[in-house]
């Protein structure tokens, strides 16, 4: 074991038809000084026989009930001990040089604390999945590049607010000072909310365009709309907000939060998910008493002033409108709103 110098933690939730590809792609792998954790959250489609059978090599964590993709991530990142530890989806492929791109990154760069890999579209290659997380102050994060092709702005590395918990490397140090993913997130903007920490606290992510990762997206859920994951959607991003912001904060970007929830309403009742978003609401009401005891710990913990954390914030919601911009010029659709928004609250 001296030789393992990373741990690869895999969240699975009834992912059996995904996994060995996902596997397969880590066999391949040029650098090869790893183990796999897989964190099973109470399959019932046959995963824990193929990973038994097929894959004895594989460290295997198995309960018996889906206890969420935070409380997965957070027991795979525990039972390991290796300084680097790689997050990865159960629906991704790997390009054969990806680990040891990022292994070279993190060893070439220690100012950094966190790295995002190079996502793209599983089926469609030369289309993005994601080049690094952003943020906006509504209170959910952004995959830089989502559904535009990939083109030289994307090619280059940076830093970037933060990576998506998908495929990104971490520094086991990273997580004993910041703490892990908070467990009472099950899923959906648990990374959002743990890179707006990490930038409170004045840690740093890099983007590293050499370490491509292929993804489906959604796999387990099943699309990328329905009322699971609006019901957690809107309960996690008021989570954020109340957990992460200072008071001034919120006051000061109350325009850009209400400008945000207005829009995702609109969207959710374009989607026919309205009862779901109620939900939702619902569970944030009742989860915000346990949400406002953490956030006495988190502000308290910050580092970076509420100045500085709000130029950072606005960079990072600049990026994603510029995304979104230029990935309706292609698609030959109006960006009149969001020249707006920009001149009015950026």
């Amino acid at each position: 074991m001296n030789s393992i110098q990373l741990d690869i933690v895999i969240p699975n939730f009834n992912g059996k038809v995904f996994l060995k590809d996902c596997l397969a792609s880590l066999q391949r792998q040029s650098f090869q000084k790893f183990r796999v954790i897989v964190v099973d959250n109470g399959s019932t489609d046959g995963s824990l026989e193929l990973l038994r059978r097929d894959y004895p090599e594989v460290e295997l964590i198995a309960w018996n009930e889906n206890r969420g993709f935070s409380v997965a991530v957070h027991a795979g990142i525990a039972y390991g001990s290796t300084p680097l530890v790689f997050l990865l989806n159960n629906d991704t492929e790997l390009d054969t040089q990806c680990l040891a791109e990022l292994v070279r990154v993190a060893e070439e760069k220690p100012e950094y604390d966190f790295f995002a890999a190079k996502m793209l579209n599983y089926h469609d290659h030369s289309r993005l999945d994601g080049a690094g997380e952003a943020f906006l102050r509504g209170g959910v994060g952004y995959r830089l590049g989502t559904m535009e092709e990939d083109a030289d702005c994307y090619s280059t590395p940076r830093q970037v607010f933060g990576a998506c918990a998908g495929a990104a490397l971490y520094r086991r140090k990273f997580f004993v000072e910041l703490g892990s993913f908070d467990e009472d997130f099950f899923a959906y903007l648990e990374d959002v909310d743990l890179n707006l920490r990490a930038n409170s606290r004045g840690r740093k992510c890099w983007y590293v365009p050499e370490a491509r990762v292929y993804h489906i997206g959604s796999a387990t859920t099943g699309s990328k709309i329905n009322p699971f994951t609006v019901r957690l959607s809107t309960r996690n991003n008021f989570c954020i907000l109340i957990k992460n912001y200072p008071l001034g904060l919120l006051f000061r970007f109350a325009p850009a939060i209400c400008v945000y929830q207005f829009f995702w309403l609109c969207f959710v009742i374009k989607k026919r998910q309205f009862g779901s978003y109620c939900s939702g609401i619902v569970q944030f009401v009742k989860i915000m008493p346990l949400m406002l005891e953490k956030r006495k710990e988190t502000l308290g913990l910050a580092t970076v002033d509420a100045t500085r954390l709000a130029g950072i914030m606005r960079k990072a919601e600049d990026e994603v409108l510029q995304s979104t911009m230029r990935r309706r010029d292609a698609a030959k659709r109006s960006n009149h709103l969001f020249s707006l928004y920009r001149r009015l609250f950026l």
